[in-house]
């Protein structure tokens, strides 16, 4: 029989994080070895099973069904209904505090022969941490009449999750009426990244000279990173500064404060609703103009430079301020790369850095800065944003001279203060487009 390996889902599953490699070789059908009587087993044959068109890729994402299509040819004699089953060639199993897959992580319907069967369901076995052994993820296709050939067509609707099942070579097993295994064969899978949900999906905010907000929600596409600009609304040239303090998304969520004229800091929280992204604010106090530059810190933190160039730390929302240190006047642009904790900072020579947050407390809140590159003054306006594209990993944008505004597609490297390394700017850039400088806040 098929060999079964263990694929290991990391804790972030469920979040859509980078998916992990698996080791080892494809399983190989073995042939059936059990003599049945009174079937084409008995003569120890076995039918085969040719997949249509090669592999099948399977966007992981929004895409919505592709279609897996097979053709088992059994062979004579075998009589009463035939039973079919797909099977991965591998277990799942979790690293400690790794979640659960569920099982509509692929969402399938089948046919066989022409006639619809409707939905068919996966069973998605998840081992736990240091858990008993479970078998390994399988469909159970359509119990059919026996015929000479079978021609299966079974769609496949895959989540962002279903990146961690790789790409198997993936076992085809028939059976007749007694058990007996009467054709066989594997068909090659490819899930791949697609495009994510909403929530997954970054967006980027303007403010025009008017005083209207405008909304560029991520489309998952780097060749298009944004659809057309909504408008959030009026009346935003009240405040002198606006930034998110959590990643705001394609799907509404993610919250930002501004600060007016007069020092007072509003807290505008999000809705998860595209169309009107914003709450009506809420006060969180006045006295804020002590600071020359604010800039979230993820998961709703602040931090606030004041005019001596102390960086200040207020975790969400707005507690007590913790100092982080001085010397913080020598950047000139400072902001959130979005949904990941930290921040990156340009400074006077047009290098940027990126700090990352602690993982512990009571800590410093920042570990020490990391390089990530020079030439950034060549900008006038950079925003962090949640991930534009499909790797899983923020994005920063950044605004020229000309107006034209690029996309740096994150990218994550080794880092001595954390296994999962440092998400920084890649080195790389694309052109999103020009004219954005009728805007004189990105963010």
């Amino acid at each position: 029989m098929a060999r079964v390996r263990t694929a290991v889902v990391a804790a972030a599953l469920v979040a859509a994080l980078a998916p992990p490699a698996f080791g080892g070789a494809a399983a190989v059908a073995a042939p059936a070895t059990a003599a049945v009587t009174g079937t084409a087993a008995e003569a120890g044959t076995v039918g085969t099973v040719v997949q249509e068109g090669g592999r099948l890729k399977v966007p992981a994402g929004e895409e919505g069904p592709v279609t897996l299509r097979f053709t088992a040819s059994l062979p004579a004699g075998v009589r009463g209904p035939v039973t079919a089953v797909l099977r991965l060639p591998y277990t799942l199993a979790a690293v400690a505090g790794g979640s659960p897959v569920s099982e509509n992580v692929i969402r399938s319907t089948c046919s066989v022969n022409g006639v619809a069967y409707g939905e068919c369901l996966w069973d998605m076995p998840y081992v736990r941490y240091g858990g008993e052994e479970k078998p390994p993820p399988s469909l159970a296709l359509p119990t059919v009449t026996a015929a000479g050939t079978l021609a299966y067509a079974v769609t496949m609707d895959a989540d962002r999750t279903a990146l961690v099942l790789g790409h198997p070579d993936t076992l085809v097993e028939l059976k007749d009426s007694t058990g007996a295994v009467v054709a066989e064969g594997t068909v090659g899978l490819d899930f791949v990244p697609g495009t994510p949900p909403p929530n997954q999906r970054g967006a980027l905010h303007a403010r025009d000279k008017y005083g209207v907000l405008w909304r560029y929600e991520g489309t998952g596409d780097v060749t298009r990173p944004f659809a057309t600009r909504k408008r959030v609304g009026g009346g935003w040239n009240a405040y002198t500064a606006v930034t998110p303090v959590e990643g705001p998304t394609a799907g509404g969520t993610g919250g930002l404060v501004a600060r007016d004229r007069a020092g007072v800091l509003w807290y505008y929280e999000g809705t998860g609703k595209p169309d009107a992204p914003f709450a009506p604010r809420r006060r969180v106090g006045g006295g804020w103009n002590i600071y020359t530059s604010l800039v979230g810190d993820s998961y709703r933190g602040l931090v606030a430079r004041d005019g001596d160039g102390v960086l200040w730390r207020y975790e969400g929302p707005f507690e007590q301020r913790q100092r982080v240190g001085g010397g913080w006047n020598t950047y000139t642009a400072l902001t959130m790369p979005g949904g990941y904790e930290g921040i990156v900072g340009r400074d006077k020579d047009g290098v940027l850095w990126k700090y990352e947050r602690q993982g512990c407390a009571p800590c410093a809140p920042f570990e020490p800065r990391q390089r990530v590159g020079g030439g950034w003054n060549v900008y006038t306006a950079l925003a962090g944003t949640t991930e534009l594209g499909r790797d899983e990993n923020p994005d920063l944008v950044a605004r020229d001279a000309a107006g034209r505004l690029w996309l740096y597609q994150g990218v994550r490297k080794p880092s001595p203060y954390s296994s999962w390394g440092s998400v920084v700017p890649g080195p790389t850039r694309s052109l999103v487009g020009g004219g954005w400088n009728a805007y004189d806040l990105i963010f």
